[in-house]
């Protein structure tokens, strides 16, 4: 990996190079993923706000995240995020300046802002974005937009400018992109309303049906992220909830098969999605990509028997990220660094300063 990945707050004491400053952000659902070029470096946080009497910031990131199904009914918890989309723009604009002050240690300068956008989502969707760098108060010199497949091949180490097909699927936490890139571009895009977020309201589902018992989203985001080491070492899921029936705190311990099952159908919806882009790729852009497979990244790729189904689904190699949750900030980087691809960044026509 060619940059630094923390998580949380970035604390390093070396100096901060203040000229040509640039930051990459990738605005997901669940994570905020930022490229802060002077300490070549990303930030990991949960993309979350937790507002105390509907004014006053109490937390933000990964602080949030841990009062999350927690708080008291005075402090609201929330992701500014939905499906991909912006919700909740005066959150996500306080979100913004706040991990942009944490990462210049309160000293914002002015810099330029690349952000990673969906591509199938409307044109006033995308000025949104544009809007929300523009408006958050951190000293924004030039705002540029990136396709977010494209910024998420190049964090793969794919040469997306060239003439080869190159298929992208990203799960998310609440929606699943599926992009043809070639020639520094997107030629197909299909964003569906399937990620992580299903993943876990299906485990939630199948263990009150069938224990009777009441768990949590993080629980069941818990249980969704260690199936894999729980196969291997041939172990249940042992969750803690309410039961339906009394009342009480239980323990419980769930097989590893339920979980895989109830997931099937959402793996499904995923696949026959890659199958309906295929079915309209060109003829020799479907070539490339029986030669080169199935790229697969984003945060809820690594659920258990994801890109095995994928692979059995399609007939095509699944090559997995090494870095999924990072992968568009990691492009981000690439371009800010890279001249050669500072062309896959634009302005929106008649925003541009």
């Amino acid at each position: 990996m060619f940059c630094q990945l923390r998580t949380g707050r970035l604390t390093t004491e070396r100096g901060i190079n203040l000229l040509n400053n640039a930051f990459g952000i990738d605005l997901g659902t669940s994570n905020i993923k930022i490229y802060n070029k002077a300490e070549d470096a990303i930030l990991v946080e949960k993309n979350m706000i937790a507002i105390e009497n509907k004014k006053n910031l109490f937390a933000y990131g990964d602080s949030a995240f841990e009062m999350y199904e927690k708080a008291p009914a005075n402090i609201n918890i929330s992701y500014p995020l939905s499906n991909g989309v912006i919700a909740d723009i005066k959150n996500m604009e306080l979100l913004i300046k706040y991990f942009v002050n944490d990462l210049t240690k309160g000293n914002i300068r002015p810099a330029d802002y690349y952000i990673a956008v969906p591509s199938d989502i409307t044109e006033v969707e995308k000025r949104a974005f544009y809007d929300l760098i523009k408006e958050a108060g951190v000293k924004a010199k030039r705002i540029f937009v990136v396709e977010k497949a494209v910024a998420d091949g190049l964090g793969m180490d794919i040469d997306v400018k060239n003439s080869q097909g190159v298929l992208v699927v990203n799960v998310g936490y609440d929606t699943t992109e599926v992009s043809i890139l070639s020639l520094g571009g997107i030629v197909l895009s299909r964003l569906i309303k399937v990620g992580g977020l299903k993943f876990d309201d299906a485990i939630r589902a199948a263990v009150r049906k069938q224990f009777s018992l009441i768990i949590g989203g993080k629980t069941a985001e818990n249980v969704k992220m260690s199936l894999c080491d729980l196969e291997k070492e041939g172990k249940g899921a042992v969750v803690y909830g309410r039961d339906i029936v009394t009342g009480l705190p239980v323990e419980r311990e769930l097989p590893t098969q339920m979980i895989d099952e109830c997931l099937i159908e959402h793996f499904h919806t995923i696949i026959d999605s890659v199958k309906v882009i295929l079915e309209r790729t060109p003829p020799e852009l479907a070539a490339d990509i029986y030669r080169h497979g199935i790229y697969l990244t984003g945060g809820a790729s690594q659920v258990n028997h994801l890109a095995e189904l994928l692979h059995r689904g399609t007939g095509l190699n699944v090559n997995v990220s090494e870095n999924p949750v990072t992968s568009v900030a990691l492009g981000l980087a690439k371009i800010i660094k890279d001249d050669n691809y500072k062309s896959v960044a634009y302005t929106i026509e008649g925003m541009s300063r």
